[in-house]
């Protein structure tokens, strides 16, 4: 490959150092990315550069064969492999074709019913960073036999700084220890700092970590590149017009049948075993044999590029492996998720780019997806190829990726592989232990005993706060997720909670309207014994007051519990065991404050997969996102109880989940903050907002008789609100973004803010807002079109040297 790094080189001054096969596999690119400027571009991936098949799957190979000396025989025999998704699902397997008796196993972004995760890991510079580990065989990780469990093959496209690594290696090991972990990457990018810090793990392990990479070097980058990187990104698109064309004309490809083996996985993000492999091989020739027939023969295809799709990458090279081998001209590449700028420059390794709608239903909502150095490359043919999920008719639609192929090459050919569908097996152990009874107040938590049984483990002797700038440091460099630790609990000003009673003074019969709403929809539509189940902590003050409201106008004591739920984690699996054991799932009812984007929402959708019996629609007091529809208002407004934090909650922390902590067996951990009793309001606001139960009892009863009749479906309006917002502010993060008066109230509380955004216009309800933006140093800006009434923006590239968007630091709370 020639080297394709000037252009950004010469304006960045961003140097490669390092072997002399270095430049021989990697080109340059800018990202679209607040948290890395550049892209190191493989030129034998089979990702963003198309490339010969056999090139591609022969460094994997090549890799495994290396991995596979380095082990010796017995060592080798005992290997699994692992993978990273989504660029490096087909070099992980090829690296399993070099070890030849190896499973195989990738990480994955796509969340499966009934398989539940044996782990997961966030890749802190990635644009979509949390990973499952969904193998369908709960013993994956367990291979080994009599004398323990074998090696562990970790394989990416390079290692970098190590924060994904170090990341997979903690999660494991603290699940399924081992002695020797093996490394594999195409280049390895490490500096000093990072290769220390993995001999860091292994000293304080006690476990042999090797790394085996075809070329090693460095990446020199001046101090300010983020920034620069920015600019450049900026200018370039003032310059380029958008590629995605949304009246492009519905294109009908040639369908390909490719007759698959029944039972075979289309890859390895279930697992794929030496024996998957071995009837691939052999399926393959005939396969081969069928797409050449379908596209007219050999004389008849041309020069042809098989696509892949983002994590489906090795079922569709060995399928362009077996058709170079057949004869035909033929290149391989896929479709991703990473936005990279395009530049049509010879010294720039990503010169064009189609831009199209994700179409694949993802579970972290839709989005813009892309296939570069397509366009421009020569083909006669394209044949993309995806699995059975992704063929919807947004794949077909005008605009979508078949649409945007056909503006790329002549011909466009679709072949889809049947998506597997795992079959969940149960591992041989222990029945689990007894698990304890809910803890209740005044024990843990200020509430009266009956308001609320916490389904969690009392962690108040552990030191877990932590200052918001070192959370924030290191859950965006990937060190820790923001559930291993705590913030140090803000006190408020005078000031601030005399707003804070102003607030619920003002509010209180707002609130009461809309529980009402809320708890008399669960009572007509899911049950008429529902079981409350809070959301803790934000959702455990609605619990509450839902659970007064039908005592008050019904007579009813309706259980309620608080259970933990954690971003990119899940539910706590424990806990919904309890529940099951002590009630019905059909009568749960999930219960939560407000909906922002609607995060929590999918979360507990994909948690509840493996969970037959629990219905995963939430029932919220505010649904300003339209993520549900059981709500008691879709109105963004200030619910006080969001403006503190445990103060109004029972005096509980945020829940935890450290592995250190956290057995299998425990209920997800928190804090009961005894010491701040004399700030506790969390009994006034519940009997604050129930004084008003009978006032809005006329307007409770109207609001249901209006919502019986009308459409609350979903629209998940905030989700694109969102992503908009994301794209155009350039933090290309959603998890970044916190929509409405709840949730910016927390980035203010919680997080390092960057800047909010409010609508004009917005009085009483921003005032709190307006407060702590003010005493943190953060701007706020004032827009006409907000479809919410504020948004908080967490820095998105937050270290403690991090500015603001005014060029000062941003303060602490």
């Amino acid at each position: 490959m020639v080297w394709t790094g000037t252009w950004v080189s010469d304006r960045l001054g961003i140097e490669l150092a390092g072997d002399d096969e270095l430049r021989g596999l990697l080109g340059l690119a800018l990202r679209r990315n607040p948290k890395r400027a550049h892209l190191l571009v493989s030129g034998v991936l089979g990702k963003h550069v198309p490339q010969l098949p056999s090139v591609v799957h022969g460094h994997g190979v090549t890799l495994g064969r290396r991995v596979r000396a380095l082990l010796g025989p017995e060592e080798a025999a005992r290997a699994v492999v692992l993978g990273y998704a989504e660029t490096a699902t087909a070099l992980g397997h090829a690296v399993a074709d070099g070890l030849e008796s190896a499973p195989y196993l990738h990480s994955t972004r796509r969340p499966v019913a009934s398989v539940p995760s044996a782990g997961g890991f966030e890749e802190s510079h990635s644009h979509a960073t949390s990973h499952l580990l969904l193998p369908e065989d709960p013993a994956f990780f367990d291979r080994g036999g009599e004398a323990g469990r074998g090696p562990l093959v970790l394989v990416d496209d390079e290692f970098s700084t190590g924060n994904t690594v170090l990341n997979t290696l903690r999660d494991l090991h603290a699940r399924h220890p081992r002695d020797h972990y093996v490394i594999v990457a195409l280049v390895d990018m490490r500096a000093a700092g990072d290769a220390g810090r993995l001999a860091a793990f292994a000293e304080e392990t006690g476990a042999r970590v090797d790394v085996v990479a075809h070329a090693r070097g460095t990446v020199r980058l001046p101090e300010d590149v983020l920034a620069r990187g920015l600019r450049l990104v900026e200018e370039q698109d003032g310059r380029t017009a958008d590629p995605l064309v949304p009246c492009a004309p519905a294109v009908a490809p040639v369908r390909l049948e490719l007759g698959w083996p029944a039972d075979l996985p289309d890859g390895g993000r279930h697992g794929f075993t030496p024996d998957h492999r071995a009837r691939l091989r052999e399926a393959l020739p005939a396969m081969a044999a069928r797409i050449v027939d379908g596209l007219g023969g050999p004389g008849q295809a041309g020069r042809v590029l098989v696509l892949g799709f983002e994590e489906l990458m090795y079922a569709p090279l060995v399928l362009a492996r077996a058709l170079e081998e057949a004869g035909l001209d033929v290149r391989f590449s896929t479709t991703t998720r990473s936005p990279v700028l395009a530049v049509d420059d010879p010294g720039y390794a990503i010169r064009t780019r189609l831009a199209f709608p994700a179409h694949d239903d993802p579970a972290d909502g839709p989005g813009e997806r892309y296939a570069y150095n397509v366009a421009g490359g020569g083909f006669d043919t394209v044949l993309a190829v995806v699995d059975s999920a992704a063929d919807t008719p947004a794949l077909h639609a005008p605009g979508g990726l078949l649409a945007q192929l056909a503006t790329a090459a002549p011909r466009v050919a679709l072949a889809v592989v049947p998506a597997h569908t795992p079959v969940p097996r149960t591992p041989d152990r222990q029945e689990s232990p007894v698990l304890p009874a809910p803890l209740r107040g005044p024990d843990f938590s200020s509430y009266e005993p009956d308001d609320v049984g916490w389904l969690l483990q009392d962690l108040s002797a552990v030191r877990l706060e932590a200052p918001v700038e070192e959370r924030e440091e290191a859950v965006q460099s990937g060190g820790a997720h923001y559930a291993e630790s705590l913030p140090v609990e803000y006190q408020p000003t005078e000031e601030y909670q005399e707003l804070y009673r102003d607030a619920l003074a003002g509010s209180a019969a707002r609130i009461a309207r809309a529980v009402g709403t809320v708890t008399e929809l669960v009572l007509a539509e899911r049950s008429p014994r529902p079981v409350l189940v809070s959301l803790a902590r934000a959702g455990t003050p609605v619990g509450v007051l839902m659970r007064r409201w039908a005592r008050h106008r019904h007579g009813t004591e309706l259980p309620h519990y608080a259970v933990s739920i954690v971003r990119g984690r899940g539910i706590d699996a424990n806990a919904l065991r309890w529940l099951a054991a002590h009630h019905d799932p059909a009568d749960v009812v999930f219960v939560d404050g407000w909906t922002g984007k609607g995060a929590i929402t999918r979360e507990l959708a994909d948690a509840l997969a493996g969970f037959p019996g629990f219905d995963p629609e939430i029932a919220v007091l505010a649904d300003p996102g339209s993520c549900v529809r059981t709500y008691g208002t879709r109105e963004d407004f200030l619910i006080p109880s969001a403006c503190l934090n445990s103060t109004v909650s029972g005096l509980i922390s945020r829940t935890v989940l450290r592995d250190d902590l956290v057995g299998p067996h425990d209920y997800h951990g928190a804090k009961f903050y005894r010491e701040l009793s004399g700030s506790d309001v969390s009994r006034d606001f519940v009997a604050a907002v129930e004084a008003r139960f009978d006032e809005v009892a006329d307007a409770v009863d109207q609001q249901v008789k209006e919502a019986a009749s009308a459409d609350r479906a979903p629209t998940w309006e905030g989700w694109a609100a969102v992503e908009r917002i994301s794209e155009e502010q350039g933090i290309h993060d959603v998890n970044l973004v916190k929509p409405g008066v709840g949730e910016t109230t927390r980035v203010l509380l919680r997080r390092v803010p960057w800047k909010i955004l409010a609508r004009r216009g917005a009085g009483a309800d921003l005032a709190h807002i307006r407060l702590l933006a003010e005493q943190r140093g953060v701007p706020v800006e004032e827009r006409d079109d907000l479809p919410y009434t504020c948004v908080g923006l967490i820095h998105p590239r937050y270290t403690r040297g991090a500015t603001g968007a005014d060029g000062k630091a941003v303060g602490s709370a």
